[in-house]
């Protein structure tokens, strides 16, 4: 298993925290806080890893990937719309543990030869999906996390999401011997992340819900008295 996985695995809090400048709908997420003080109320409660929001439509910056990477320890995932080798070789260049590959973005020969060259480069395929169509055309899910987004891109990711979608996917997930199953987006409370492990997923992937609430740390440590 990666190590990306393997710390999602055994982390105490099977959370991978993430760090969003503004969420889907331009709202500013980190308010006075510096990325940093993020990063270690996330490691002292307990995740397993750290996803990092380089993309513009979340006002992200190239520069934010090494800064996560040279404070924190745990491994990072790196979320922007990677479509060449060249990005996945900065990526590996500047500590990133594993890349998204979004799998409605890419045709499927295309998403398939990414996946390759990640493996290539020591990295995790984080396969992003939203229906079995998508999963279908991964060719080697077993060497892959993947994560059933709950919201649309198609949308740009605003609006509530639909955690049923997680629900309605997991079978096809197990069935698939994916390496890793995890739900991302829309997961706004505590309870609703419990139920989603409880029901089989390895871990949740939670930005807005994390970074908008009162305590990030009190966020997770109702997560973890949810799931004894």
């Amino acid at each position: 298993m990666s190590k990306f996985a393997s710390a999602l695995e055994s982390a105490t809090v099977p959370v991978i925290g993430e760090i969003k400048l503004r969420s889907s709908a331009g709202v500013a997420l980190l308010g006075d806080r510096a990325v940093e003080d993020v990063l270690d109320a996330y490691a002292d409660n307990g995740i397993g890893c750290v996803s990092v929001v380089t993309g513009r439509w979340f006002g992200g910056t190239a520069d934010l990937l090494p800064r996560v990477t040279a404070h924190t320890t745990l491994p990072v995932l790196q979320k922007d719309f990677l479509t060449r080798k060249a990005q996945l070789r900065t990526a590996a260049d500047h500590g990133a543990s594993a890349v998204l590959l979004t799998a409605g973005l890419l045709p499927a020969d295309v998403l398939n030869r990414l996946v390759d060259s990640v493996l290539a480069l020591g990295l995790t395929p984080f396969v992003e999906i939203v229906d079995e169509q998508e999963l279908a055309a991964l060719r080697r899910p077993e060497q892959c996390v993947v994560a059933v987004n709950n919201k649309d891109i198609a949308t740009r990711e605003r609006g509530d999401g639909d955690l049923n979608r997680s629900v309605r996917l997991l079978a096809a997930l197990r069935a698939a011997n994916v390496l890793c199953a995890v739900s991302a987006s829309g997961i706004t409370s505590p309870a609703d992340g419990a139920r989603l492990i409880e029901a089989g997923y390895t871990g949740l992937l939670v930005g807005t819900g994390l970074l908008s609430s009162a305590s990030p740390g009190a966020w997770l440590a109702e997560l973890r008295e949810c799931l004894r």
